[in-house]
């Protein structure tokens, strides 16, 4: 099957995120005719300070009943052009705790996946500035998978794609394909982006799909900065899309065949479980 992943440039404004997003996703459609489109992370917002953040926020409904503004668009755009939605990750409203959260949408407009961010953005840069997310954010605690076109997906989000564990774990557990939508920062992302998504492709012989933010955004008066760079990585690690500077789309085939040939000429897997006992007692 195609997928599509949607590069944005957003910033605090919700209405004029929606519409961004909105607008891309449609001429990628139009252009590609893609069967999987994959949003960064917190597309609805960047930016902003904490009460931007929870203005931008919804309450997600159960399956099958109304949602909020995103919620809506997503599942109408998937609905509308017979496609499934990635909606990368947007900001829900957990109560006491927000939750940086990815919604995926089947081509009769239902929810199929949902999965809040496990890993939380607690570092400081090599400039210094300091990011904890945790300070507003809860973490998840349970991996989330989907069907599309035959093809068995995962969801994960930006910061998990330092934990190879995790995408061994989503491995051993049947994936084919992960979805890694990001707001990785400028610094990481041109030093790390690239080789951590090739990275965790060969360890796991999944196809990596990344959406990014790209560009500028505001936060609290001072400016910040998003790497961009969104793309798709076969399962030997190849970069096979890839979007430029700026706003857009990347596309590529995501081809079981590959996926399977990869697998069956270096069975790490296997190898994997077969070695497991040794490395459990290096372990203890």
């Amino acid at each position: 099957m195609r997928v599509s992943v949607i590069q944005m440039n957003q910033g605090s404004d919700k209405p004029a995120n929606l519409d961004q997003a909105r607008r891309l996703i449609e001429a990628a459609v139009a252009a590609d005719h893609p069967g999987l489109v994959t949003l960064p992370e917190t597309w609805t917002n960047l930016g902003g300070g904490r009460d931007s953040r929870r203005a931008a926020a919804e309450v997600l409904p159960t399956p099958g009943q109304a949602g909020g503004a995103a919620y809506e668009m997503l599942r109408s755009l998937a609905r509308t052009h017979g496609i499934t939605v990635h909606g990368g990750s947007i900001i829900e409203d957990g109560g006491d705790k927000l939750f940086n959260t990815t919604l995926v949408f089947g081509p009769d407009g239902s929810e199929i996946a949902r999965y809040r961010k496990i890993h939380l953005f607690d570092i400081t840069a090599p400039d210094g500035t300091g990011y904890k997310e945790s300070a507003l954010y809860g973490g998840g605690s349970e991996p989330a998978f989907f069907e599309a076109g035959g093809i068995r997906f995962a969801c994960t989000i930006c910061y998990d794609i330092r934990f190879p564990e995790l995408y061994l774990t989503l491995r051993r557990m049947g994936a084919e394909a992960i979805l890694v939508p990001s707001n990785f920062t400028l610094q990481t992302g041109k030093d790390h982006w690239e080789v951590l998504l090739r990275a965790r492709a060969i360890d796991t012989q999944c196809w990596m799909i990344a959406a990014a933010s790209y560009g500028n955004y505001d936060e609290r008066g001072a400016t910040r900065s998003v790497y961009g760079h969104s793309l798709i990585a076969d399962p030997w690690g190849h970069v096979v899309a890839k979007c430029s500077d700026g706003i857009g789309w990347a596309t590529a085939r995501i081809d079981p065949a590959v996926t399977a040939r990869v697998r069956a000429g270096m069975p790490l897997k296997e190898h994997r479980e077969a070695a497991r006992a040794w490395h459990a007692k290096a372990a203890s």
